[in-house]
């Protein structure tokens, strides 16, 4: 519905289930591939995917997430959650706001770097200089913070690049299939994947995903985009809970293993002792 593969949600899921996490991660990719080609089969009916930006966007979103994946580890993670959840915050009430709704008729610009776009019922262009590396950095956020690439590039198709919040919904569902679909590849070649699993949970992921792709046809485009704003708000706080929630150091876990230890063994050893007056 909003463009997204699900992916915040399939991996959580299955690990309070009991599931592996390698292998929930590895099903998670597969079930946003599915989600992927099930919402972009409606949106393509719908003249919603902008295929040619697409393939513009994806590829440098790509090169993005694999430099982000490959630095992640030297950056605190807790500093640049809580970073990040306040940047959302921001971008979520900027779609929210009265001023930045969608507007009827867009002005179509033309220069050095300007890209004409025509869909049906869609005429706009995006500045090249910035599309690019605005989709380089969201690639960059996505793989230090293993999120989809959609939750950032959606907003910067739509705040910064001046594209149709549908379009931009119908395109962000094919690209970040394109992104889990690299990332399953990945995965697989370590052989975490329950496919019996998998191919039993595609077939409700598919159907919802045709069910909300089909409703994010019918809505009006300043309601889809303060839906968008509103979702995003939830990845925020819930980003931001992430990053304050106290987390045990290792020395202190360990400690409290010690202790519990020694009281275990105290007790054990005060029931073999027998009580004098």
């Amino acid at each position: 519905m909003l463009g997204q593969g699900g992916g915040a949600l399939y991996t959580p899921l299955q690990v309070l289930a009991g599931v592996g996490f390698h292998e929930a991660a590895t099903t998670s990719l597969f079930l946003i591939v599915v989600v992927s080609l099930s919402s972009t089969l409606v949106f393509r009916r719908g003249r919603k995917v902008d295929f040619p930006l697409v393939a513009v966007l994806a590829g440098s979103m790509a090169c993005g997430a694999l430099g982000g994946a490959l630095v992640s580890a030297s950056v605190s993670a807790a500093a640049l959650t809580l970073g990040f959840a306040v940047f959302v915050a921001i971008v979520a009430l900027l779609m929210v706001a009265p001023g930045r709704r969608a507007a009827p008729v867009r002005l179509v610009r033309r220069g050095r770097f300007y890209w004409e776009r025509r869909l049906e019922h869609e005429n706009f262009s995006i500045n090249l200089a910035l599309a690019v590396p605005s989709a380089l950095a969201s690639g960059i956020a996505s793989g230090m913070l293993g999120i989809g690439g959609g939750v950032v590039m959606v907003p910067i198709m739509v705040l910064l690049l001046g594209v149709p919040i549908d379009v931009a919904v119908g395109s962000s569902a094919t690209m970040v299939g394109i992104s889990a679909a690299l990332g399953f590849a990945g995965h697989l070649v370590h052989g975490h994947w329950d496919w019996q699993t998998s191919l039993l949970l595609s077939v409700a992921v598919f159907a919802g995903a045709q069910i909300g792709a089909r409703i994010s046809l019918t809505l009006d485009k300043a309601v889809l985009q303060r839906i968008f704003g509103c979702f995003l708000l939830v990845v925020a706080a819930l980003m931001a809970f992430e990053a304050l929630a106290p987390t045990p150091r290792s020395g202190d876990v360990a400690a409290r293993g010690r202790r519990a230890g020694v009281v275990s063994v105290a007790s054990r050893q005060a029931g073999r002792v027998p009580l004098t007056e």
